[in-house]
């Protein structure tokens, strides 16, 4: 018996290592937004196989991001919560802050704020939300808000004021939610009539077990078919798409002012993690309109662009060349428009010198 014990020993230890190390799936506590995908179900449901998977920076950056920054948010992303607020959500979470909800858990969630382009779900304009309880709390209350029209999710960070509620539903005790494959799950109808490209869902839910509440940001881009999985999906797509998808306007215009005219260019870093970074470059016209621009960003060395988007890139060693894209090089006298991009890094990050030349 004593030998059993000790050969019994190591392989407990063994175990509880991997499991602690490299979880298969998420605690099954809670819940989250399955359809359309929260920022960190999304992640987990389509890397959660493959988080290693070096393909990921440039397929899907911004989960790329998330996972650099702390697995731990993906793997639980049904953990996303709250106590204690008594109901007051805009009091206790800053702007900017929403969709990790305040920097719940001591920060787990922090790159769920990250600004930039998020992979969307398509849906059409009227379809049901979904929002999957693993632990079949029911709800005091459930809140869906849209982004407002105009808001741009790859580029400005959600504030409480870019806020429409279009549904809520009061209290739904469990046993009214529809049986799933963990848990219970519930749809929430959702109408926007008219809206067309990028937009975000906000969900508030009320658990009623206790005063805690879940905060999930959707990232969609109306015009697709919409629908609902049966249950959460669990196998990521076998061939997602290798470029991020862009913004153009619904009607860019077709013909560039004319004139001379001079532009600036302003560097700012959106986050960093180990080998890399994300930021993005704000391009202002100067006193007169101009037809295109092309900003040139010099790193120091051990800094290399991999990706843009809303522009073209070009690269010579630690030198970017980024021209607009066919729908935003004209610009009128001071106004401006926003590019965003990836890059590798061998050390901390140091900001470029960055100049701009108009067309």
């Amino acid at each position: 018996m004593r030998i059993a014990r000790l050969l019994a020993a190591p392989l407990i230890a063994l175990a509880a290592v991997i499991v602690v190390v490299l979880p298969s799936s998420p605690a099954s506590a809670h819940g989250s937004v399955v359809n359309p995908a929260s920022r960190n179900f999304g992640c987990w449901e389509r890397w959660g196989s493959r988080f290693q998977a070096p393909e990921m920076a440039t397929e899907d950056p911004m989960c790329w991001q998330a996972w650099q920054a702390n697995p731990n948010a993906m793997w639980n992303w049904n953990g996303l919560y709250r106590e204690n607020l008594g109901g007051n959500h805009q009091g206790n979470i800053p702007d900017g802050q929403l969709c990790s909800g305040g920097r719940a858990e001591g920060g787990r969630y922090n790159a769920m704020d990250t600004v930039g382009n998020w992979r969307p779900a398509n849906v059409g304009t009227s379809f049901s939300l979904r929002l999957n309880d693993q632990a079949s709390h029911g709800a005091d209350y459930i809140r869906v808000y849209v982004t407002r029209a105009g808001y741009d999710p790859t580029t400005q960070p959600l504030r409480w004021s870019d806020l429409q509620l279009v549904n809520q539903i009061g209290n739904t005790p469990a046993s009214q939610w529809q049986p799933a494959a963990q848990g219970v799950q519930i749809d929430i109808p959702v109408s926007v009539p008219g809206r067309t490209g990028r937009a975000m869902f906000y969900t508030i839910w009320q658990a009623s077990h206790s005063d805690q509440s879940y905060y999930f940001c959707s990232d969609v881009s109306f015009g697709g078919s919409g629908g609902n999985p049966t249950n959460p999906p669990t196998n990521p797509p076998t061939n997602p798409p290798t470029n991020p998808p862009t913004n153009p306007p619904t009607n860019p215009p077709t013909t560039p002012p004319a004139g001379p005219g001079s532009c600036a260019a302003s560097y700012s870093l959106v986050g960093s993690w180990t080998g890399g970074f994300q930021a993005d470059v704000r391009v202002t016209a100067g006193s007169a309109a101009i037809r295109g621009w092309t900003v040139t960003l010099t790193y120091a060395n051990g800094h290399q662009v991999a990706q843009v988007w809303n522009g073209t890139v070009t690269t010579s060693g630690s030198t970017a060349t980024v021209r607009n894209a066919g729908y935003n090089g004209a610009l009128g006298a001071g106004a401006s428009t926003t590019f965003g991009l990836l890059g590798s890094s061998s050390g901390a990050h140091t900001a470029p010198t960055v100049s701009c030349a108009a067309a």
